[in-house]
């Protein structure tokens, strides 16, 4: 079966105000479960692209659907039920003088019952581990909580399309991993995954497709193993790849792109250990 296209821009140009060309004649589609990475030096345009897919920006040229729909005309209050967006720094999305009603403005916004409401914002605190500081203002959060604060307002509106903007920013390793964790468990739920990301090492570990944008153009489109070995176009764009990638290269594994710790090991033990038939041969 075909899978859906839900996410689509046709000659996609955003200029802005002041005259800078943030996109030129951008042309992509994004299929339903998806787990998209866009990367890029700062200006590429990655985080103006993804915008186009709310209705934060709207194209100067061209067209972006969602869902089948064209976002002209559209309220970002609209198709934020459909796109979800965690902003790189929360700061940005968080207004209410409590962490329990910022989760639960999007969907009180929305008309959902208070009941529902209820449930579904305790059981979100209890995910990103905020009960504890249901009652505290947001801005008295350190900037990680912040983080996982906003996570949960785009969690409490359940749209079928989650953008998260650099997602572990301020996170120390553990709260970096677990949101990360949470992200791949939207993922197997059917939910369709776009990130920004300077992480490499991240990148392959968790997209299933990666999108290189440079000045506003996509230079490199397709899976993590595809893009991450073409290691020369990567470092004219200012970009490289994860240290295992280049690791293996220099192994003269140039047949294949090995993305993570755990590949390359495995590739070395079955390389130069011996096997457990020829140590027994040996001590016979």
């Amino acid at each position: 079966m075909a899978e859906k296209t839900i996410l689509l821009c046709e000659q996609l140009s955003h200029t802005y105000a002041n005259g800078v060309e943030a996109l030129a004649n951008i042309d992509l589609s994004i299929s339903q479960g998806e787990y998209v990475a866009f990367v890029g030096q700062n200006g590429s345009g990655k985080t103006t692209l993804v915008k186009h897919f709310n209705g934060l920006l709207k194209p100067t040229q061209g067209k972006v659907m969602v869902f089948g729909e064209s976002t002209e005309g559209k309220k970002v209050s609209y198709l934020s039920r459909k796109v979800g967006y965690v902003f790189q720094n929360p700061d940005d999305m968080l207004f209410c003088s409590s962490v329990e009603e910022e989760i639960a403005y999007g969907p009180r916004m929305l008309g959902f019952e208070q009941g529902e409401i209820a449930t579904k914002v305790q059981k979100i605190l209890k995910e990103l581990d905020l009960e504890s500081q249901r009652e505290i203002h947001p801005f008295a959060l350190s900037l990680g909580d912040r983080q996982r604060l906003a996570v949960a307002c785009a969690l409490s509106l359940d749209p079928e399309v989650f953008i998260f903007d650099e997602p572990t920013t301020g996170q120390d390793y553990f709260g970096g991993k677990s949101i990360m964790m949470l992200i791949d468990q939207l993922l197997e739920k059917g939910k369709t995954i776009i990130i920004i990301s300077h992480d490499m090492p991240l990148v392959a570990e968790h997209a299933r497709r990666v999108v290189v944008l440079n000045k506003g153009h996509i230079a490199l489109d397709g899976t993590p193993e595809e893009v991450f070995c073409c290691t020369d176009q990567l470092r004219q764009l200012s970009l490289r790849s994860p240290q295992v990638t280049l690791l293996a290269q220099e192994l003269g594994l140039q047949d294949r792109t090995l993305l993570r710790v755990p590949q390359i090991v495995q590739w070395l033990e079955a390389e130069y250990l011996p096997s457990p038939k020829s140590v027994r041969g040996d001590q016979t």
